[in-house]
C-alpha cells in the first residue's frame, strides 16, 4: 500500500503566509521561506505553494518567492498561481519546483493540460479544483473561488485527467478554514472516478479528520495550513498518531 501523503500548504498573498476561512477573511500567518523549512525539517511529505490572488490580480506567480523557498526544503514543491502557459511552467521548474498546479486557466484552456503533460509529463501536473457545494451538487468556482461556474467538480476532474493532469488537489470551499472536518463526499466521489492520486483539502481541525479523509474519503493525501501555521497540530505528531491508527505513513 502506498503510504499516505501529509502535506502543508503555503497560501500566498504579498510575498506572505495568509490563511482565511472559506477563502474569505485572509490574515498574515508568518514568512513562507521560514514556515516552508520549519515543515522540511518536521518530515512534511511534500509543501504546496498557492499565489492565492495572482489569477484575480492577472500577474504571474513570485518566481522569487518560490527559489527562496526551494533552497531550503528538501521535499516535493508544487507551486500554483497565475499559470497560463509552458513557458510559466518553465520558469518554475527552474526556480526549484517539481511540481505545478493550475486550476482557473485549465477551465478557461483545457488544452493546457495536454500541453504542460505533453511536455513535462503528466506527474508534473496537479489539477487544482476549488469547488462548492450548492443545493446537494458540487461544482467548480474560478480565480480563488470569486467565480461561480456551471461545471460539476466529478466531471472536471474526469476529463482533466484524461487530459493529463497527474493528481488532483481538491478544495471544498464549504469546509475550508472551519476545522470542522474535510469534505468527505466529494472527496469520495472524485477518489473513485479518478486513476490518479487525490489530495483532500479544507476543514482540517483534528488528528481524527486526516483518519477520516483517507478511510472514508479515499484521499491519497492530505493538505492542511491553519492547524499547522499556528502549531495546533505537529507533523511529526500527527504522523505517529496515524501510524497508531493504522494509516500507512512515512515516519
Amino acid at each position: 500500500m502506498l503510504a499516505k501523503r501529509i502535506i502543508p500548504c503555503l497560501d500566498i498573498k504579498d510575498g506572505k503566509t495568509v490563511k482565511g476561512i472559506n477563502f474569505l477573511n485572509i490574515t498574515d500567518v508568518g514568512d513562507p521561506v521560514e514556515l516552508g523549512a520549519l515543515y522540511a525539517q518536521q518530515g512534511a511529505d511534500e509543501l504546496v505553494f498557492l499565489d492565492i490572488t495572482a489569477t484575480n490580480e492577472k500577474r504571474k506567480t513570485l518566481s522569487e518567492l518560490v527559489t527562496r523557498i526551494a533552497k531550503n526544503i528538501n521535499i516535493p514543491f508544487t507551486v500554483g498561481g497565475g499559470i497560463s502557459s509552458v513557458e510559466d511552467v518553465s520558469v518554475l521548474l527552474a526556480c526549484g519546483a517539481d511540481k505545478i498546479s493550475v486550476n482557473t486557466s485549465a477551465v478557461r484552456n483545457p488544452q493546457l493540460i495536454h500541453d504542460l503533460a505533453s511536455q513535462f509529463g503528466s506527474q508534473c501536473v496537479v489539477l487544482a479544483i476549488d469547488t462548492k457545494c450548492i443545493d446537494g451538487d458540487w461544482f467548480v468556482f474560478l480565480n480563488g473561488g470569486r467565480i461561480p461556474t456551471d461545471i460539476k467538480t466529478v466531471d472536471w476532474a474526469k476529463q482533466a485527467v484524461a487530459l493529463g493532469a497527474g493528481e488532483i488537489l481538491l478544495t471544498s470551499m464549504n469546509n475550508d478554514g472551519t476545522k470542522d472536518g474535510f469534505a468527505l463526499d466529494i472527496t469520495r466521489a472524485v477518489s473513485e472516478a479518478v486513476n490518479v492520486p487525490v489530495i483532500a483539502s479544507g476543514g482540517a481541525g483534528t488528528m481524527e479528520h486526516f483518519i477520516t479523509v483517507f478511510d472514508e474519503g479515499k484521499a491519497d493525501a492530505a493538505l492542511a495550513a491553519s492547524i499547522f501555521h499556528y502549531k495546533e497540530i505537529a507533523i511529526p505528531e500527527l504522523k505517529t498518531f496515524l501510524k497508531k491508527n493504522g494509516v500507512e505513513v512515512r515516519l
